[in-house]
């Protein structure tokens, strides 16, 4: 730019001496009248590398949102496929879930009416075993200390005091014995599907006679005596079980005539033939067992 200047102002002071005022006039005029085109044209020249640069920052700006923007949508897709993922699993956990569940509601439903089958059985086994100790109370009457009627692990029995069935040392039943049991086999006559288990003890004296040996063989022969009368009193013999514990099985200690004389007992169990309920809460408790 200087250069031209130079030039210009050579080139004038030249043509000054070579042509007229007039001419030089008008030559200043032109020149300046192109200052001032090159001062416009400079000028829009500045503003338009103002304006690229301006352009080509944002540009910049624009192409780093863009990246930033697919940056973005990169991350989002691999969100969006481990969420689609993710939901799927938790669909078939949930479709599991539900079905674990319903197997479970299922298994509780069926131990809640395994429970109300148990609990049916036991309450008809009670009311069984009420009423046949209401009726043995009925029948044999509860007058007499040597009577017991009681139950015993559920079970209902009879206790006769020794005195009242037998002489010491024998097994010969007594004429106040056979009143007694024919009131007892009143009652087993009346249900069928009843047993009587017959059951002696003895105390710890020892005791050898005739063919017996020990107290276990006087119990047992003693129980056999009962059998018999129960038997001559209409019982089928189906129904009757003799059983011995000799001294074996005492109430209270041997250590006195009259803890001896306690010892000294018959006890006829009357037993239910309900082996329907007994199998049934056998099986229903194995079956309950083996799912827990």
């Amino acid at each position: 730019m200087k250069k031209l200047l130079v030039l210009s102002a050579v080139a004038l002071l030249t043509l000054s001496s070579c042509v007229s005022k007039k001419d030089f006039l008008a030559l200043e005029e032109k020149q300046k009248s192109t200052q001032d085109l090159l001062n416009s044209a400079t000028v829009k020249l500045n503003k338009c590398l103002a304006d690229e640069a301006a352009a080509s920052a944002r540009i910049l700006e624009i192409n780093q949102r863009l990246k930033d923007a697919k940056d973005a949508l990169t991350d989002l897709k691999s969100s969006n496929k481990a969420l689609i993922e993710t939901s799927q699993g938790m669909t078939v956990l949930t479709t599991q879930g539900a079905k674990n569940l319903e197997k479970s509601l299922e298994s509780i439903r069926e131990k809640e009416l395994k429970i109300s089958r148990l609990q049916d059985a036991l309450t008809k086994k009670d009311s069984v075993t009420l009423a046949l100790v209401t009726s043995l109370k009925k029948e044999v009457g509860l007058n007499d200390e040597d009577i017991e009627i009681n139950v015993e692990k559920s079970v209902v029995f009879i206790s006769l005091s020794d005195k009242l069935l037998f002489t010491t040392g024998s097994y010969n039943i007594s004429p106040r014995a056979n009143v007694i049991l024919g009131k007892v086999a009143t009652v087993i006559n009346g249900k069928p599907n009843f047993e009587a288990m017959v059951e002696g003890h003895t105390d710890n004296v020892a005791y050898s006679k005739g063919v017996l040996l020990d107290n276990w063989d006087l119990s047992v022969k003693r129980s056999t005596a009962i059998v018999r009368a129960l038997q001559e009193l209409g019982v089928k013999p189906e129904q009757l079980i003799a059983a011995g514990r000799g001294d074996h099985l005492p109430l209270v200690a041997n250590n006195s005539p009259t803890n001896r004389a306690i010892n000294r007992r018959t006890k006829i169990y009357i037993l239910p033939k309900i082996d329907q309920f007994y199998e049934m809460i056998e099986t229903e408790m194995k079956n309950l067992s083996q799912e827990e």
